[in-house]
């Protein structure tokens, strides 16, 4: 963009040749009209003066657009001018060293629930904690976030994200520090942050394109995977979108657990990749991996006899992902109208010991188990504002042995599914307001016909999405 003393400089420059022209014209218009020798020589020495005069003074001009072009150029460099994403719609590029960008998520839902949810359950999997199922009855707050970023110098960024439950605990979502300025493609962030494993991921809760997490995520990440640790990216200096990735965590987030050791408890890698397709159409694919250990990680359970116990998992937890996304506007230009098929594909190997009714009998037993999952949903923007989406979700229990204490668990091979409708609009880029309903058939024999009207606002500084 150019700088008001460029412009400064430029509208200068043309005044003074404007005004040797005028000069010029009117020495000539008052000379009298003459061919002797004489006045020839007097109108060439005139010219070469106000010749000389300009060329003086347009390199004095010249010399001070350099000093300001200099000047900018040092400042641009004291700020990394290259957008660093964040995963919460903010770029570093923007942000301010002294006064940190402040961003603000509001959100609420209203639901209604035609079973209780207290009794929901995903049949044939270990529950994965307290942020899965489809929520309370009535109103509700939904997750608010605040979020503080800032470039810390020209060599850092960070970004804090405060997560308000509609239980009314705040807690830290995201609280990461990350390079701007480390050669070759790569990018070095520290701290807590979203795994990059799989797609939906590493996307805030506001960006989702429905008002809860796909059944596959729920059932294996527990919602949403964070890590704590580090995490390095590769982009590859190609054409075609190449992304490679790995880190290394704590593994307290589900599907492992804290087992208060030193070492690494998760570590995961990624591969993304991706490109366009004409003018309209563009993609990216990706393949993950995770494996993570878990000690005693404890879930209540009904038992053969109808009773509820409590159990616990010490092993091994092994997970691929396999995600694919596909966009189309038209030439590029999406305002109007656009489309979006997005698709992630989930298998989970455990193996291990299950202790079995840890407050009474506590009876130890080998356990493995081979789970899947996945999801597959569509969203069209038909006008500008306007969208209306589709969604399927299917998981299989696949199979488990609980070797000594088969006997006391119950087994099923039974799948659960939902599908899910929803329609939502966007009077500015700012609100946004959403209609949804779903048959979820989570629970085995029971259909929970299931509606949701949200809302969601964003107030203050926040970029684009990444894609």
């Amino acid at each position: 963009m150019t700088s008001p003393w460029a412009r400064t400089m430029a509208l200068g420059a043309m005044s003074l040749l404007a005004t040797v022209t005028q000069h010029a014209l009117a020495a000539q218009a008052t000379l009298p009209i003459s061919t002797d020798a004489q006045t020839v020589s007097d109108l060439r020495r005139q010219i070469d003066d106000m010749r000389r005069q300009y060329e003086t003074r347009l390199k004095e001009l010249e010399a001070r657009l350099d000093q300001v072009q200099q000047a900018q150029t040092g400042t641009a460099n004291a700020v990394p001018a290259t957008p660093v994403a964040d995963g919460t719609g903010t770029t570093a590029s923007t942000a301010n060293g002294f006064n940190p960008m402040v961003s603000v998520i509001l959100s609420g839902t209203y639901a209604s629930l035609s079973k209780d949810p207290g009794t929901w359950q995903l049949s044939g999997f270990i529950p994965g904690g307290d942020e899965i199922g489809p929520g309370q009855r009535g109103f509700s707050l939904g997750e608010s976030e605040l979020t503080l970023s800032a470039n810390i110098d020209p060599w850092w960024y960070g970004a804090l994200t405060l997560a308000v439950s509609p239980e009314d605990t705040i807690s830290a979502e995201e609280a990461f520090v990350q390079t701007t300025a480390l050669p070759a493609g790569l990018k070095l962030k520290v701290g807590r942050f979203f795994s990059g494993l799989g797609y939906l991921n590493e996307q805030h809760a506001h960006t989702w394109d429905f008002v809860d997490a796909p059944l596959a995520y729920q059932a294996f990440l527990g919602g949403q995977y964070k890590q704590e640790g580090v995490q390095l990216k590769w982009l590859a200096p190609t054409d075609q979108f190449i992304e490679l990735g790995a880190e290394l965590g704590n593994g307290h987030s589900f599907p492992g657990n804290d087992r208060n050791r030193n070492s690494a408890g998760a570590a995961s890698l990624f591969a993304h990749t991706g490109g366009d397709l004409g003018d309209s159409h563009s993609w990216r694919a990706g393949l993950s991996w995770l494996n993570t250990k878990a000690q005693d990680r404890a879930w209540d359970a009904v038992d053969a006899a109808d009773q509820t116990v409590s159990n616990a998992f010490t092993g091994n937890s092994r997970m691929w992902v396999a995600d694919a996304v596909w966009k189309w506007a038209p030439n590029g230009n999406g305002k109007v109208t656009n489309f979006k098929l997005q698709g992630e594909y989930f298998r989970r190997t455990e193996s291990g010991e299950v202790v079995y009714d840890t407050g009474n009998a506590a009876t130890p037993g080998d356990y493995r188990s081979a789970q899947s999952g996945w999801y597959l949903q569509g969203i069209y923007q038909f006008t500008t504002g306007w969208r209306v989406g589709l969604r399927h979700d299917e998981l299989d229990s696949g199979t488990v042995d609980y070797g000594l204490n088969t006997p006391s668990l119950v087994l099923t091979d039974y799948k659960p599914k939902r599908d899910s409708l929803m329609l939502d609009w966007s009077p500015s880029e700012f609100s946004r307001w959403r209609l949804q309903v779903s048959n979820d058939r989570s629970r085995e024999g029971i259909n929970d016909r299931q509606l949701f009207l949200q809302y969601q606002m964003s107030l203050g500084a926040h970029g684009a999405h990444s894609y």
